[in-house]
């Protein structure tokens, strides 16, 4: 049951694959002349392929269910690829309300993206720890999961109507600050690249070293180290050594995975500018020269009025109900608890400045994209970096 599982996600993503080269064809399909609202050809043909990934998905999310005997939304890879399927389901419903294919150009490869990325955890199906053993893991993640995915959906929105708005041949912070989000996309891309190449080559070298407690322990890299922990003696022979040694305070092997995204990242960005030698914005404009920047703005409103309110659910509500039940106390400020905060009032702000101070447009748009990299920066440092009682996802 867990190969086919494996089987059915892979196949998903292939399809998203084909789906997006399928509407980048509706997109360049001069007969169909790409209006706003216009269907042709490529675009039925995308559509289709696409709801055939996300059944083969949720077949996977199903097999995977019926194999761990709980909802696989319980660490970082079932999670992450369960946020991306959500994020596709609400493409599709969106694709049927607007028609509008170059949102399927840029939403499909967000998931893919997001399943790749989910991808470098591990994906053994391993029981649950006590603290998840409760009916509520399915109420409160799964609706989490949902209404950020939801929230996605208006910065996909938003970053086509800053690719549409913002002129990248002038150099000011609006175009700046867009390039920084390409290079972000470039950089995590990049990422996924190495670390897939290094896993295939299986790649794995362990260290001794000593923690901030003075005991030993040992340490394992799946990426060479640029940087070895606290008083690390590699045990694996033909490994790389590290260029430098970490005090125990500092996580070595979580800041030689941000260097290495870093640097696989500024090299893939710098070479797809000397071969291009455009700014990747720039490449990306003729894509989205024909969307109607208003039926953009408008998907992007609809996404946070609809998402907002499935998040403060699943993210506050239930995980206080929940909180109160496992631990005795509905708030603790737990980082992952804080984060969520963060992330409610970022959006209610978000609402406010909209409705009340009339922010369309483009200043919504930013605040779209500024809203998903909190949500991104909960999901990966926090989970990843910070300690806390939710450090076991």
């Amino acid at each position: 049951m867990a190969e086919l599982s494996s089987s059915l996600l892979y196949t998903s993503f292939i399809l998203y694959l084909v789906g997006t080269f399928l509407f980048s064809g509706a997109i360049r399909d001069k007969r169909g002349r790409e209006k706003e609202k216009g269907v042709n050809r490529w675009s039925k043909l995308g559509i289709v392929a696409t709801i055939i990934g996300f059944i083969t998905q949720l077949g996977y999310f199903v097999t995977r269910w019926i194999a761990a005997g709980h909802a696989p939304v319980s660490n970082m890879f079932e999670f992450t690829t369960f946020f991306g399927m959500m994020l596709v389901g609400a493409f599709i419903l969106l694709y049927f309300i607007y028609r509008l294919n170059v949102l399927g150009l840029f939403a499909l490869p967000v998931a893919m993206i997001l399943i790749a990325f989910a991808s470098m955890f591990p994906r053994e199906i391993s029981p649950l720890i006590p603290s998840l053993k409760s009916d509520w893991l399915h109420i409160h993640v799964t609706t989490v999961a949902a209404g950020q995915a939801i929230l996605a959906v208006s910065f996909v929105a938003g970053l086509i109507y800053l690719l549409k708005a913002v002129d990248p041949t002038v150099k000011d912070k609006r175009s700046f600050w867009l390039e920084v989000i390409m290079y972000c996309l470039v950089a995590t891309i990049a990422f996924i690249i190495t670390s897939s190449a290094f896993s295939l080559a299986d790649y794995k070298a362990d260290f001794a070293w000593v923690d901030k407690n003075d005991q030993e322990k040992e340490l394992s890299y799946q990426l060479p180290a640029l940087v070895g922990p606290h008083e690390g003696e590699l045990l694996t022979e033909g490994r790389f050594n590290p260029l430098v040694e970490m005090p125990a305070l500092v996580n070595a092997k979580k800041l030689n995975t941000i260097l290495w995204t870093v640097i696989t990242g500024t090299i893939l960005y710098l070479l797809v500018r000397l071969i291009f030698r455009k700014r990747i914005s720039m490449l990306l404009k003729p894509l989205v020269r024909r969307v109607n920047l208003d039926l953009l703005d408008e998907i992007g409103y609809r996404s946070v009025l609809i998402g907002f309110p499935v998040f403060t659910l699943g993210g506050l509500i239930f995980a206080m109900i929940w909180a109160q039940i496992a631990w005795t106390r509905f708030w603790g400020w737990d980082p992952k608890e804080v984060w969520a905060l963060i992330t409610f009032l970022f959006y209610a702000v978000f609402l406010h400045l909209r409705l009340s101070r009339g922010w369309h447009g483009e200043r919504s748009a930013w605040l779209a994209v500024v809203g998903v990299a909190i949500i991104i920066f909960n999901l990966v440092f926090v989970n990843l970096i910070i300690a806390g009682l939710h450090s076991y996802a």
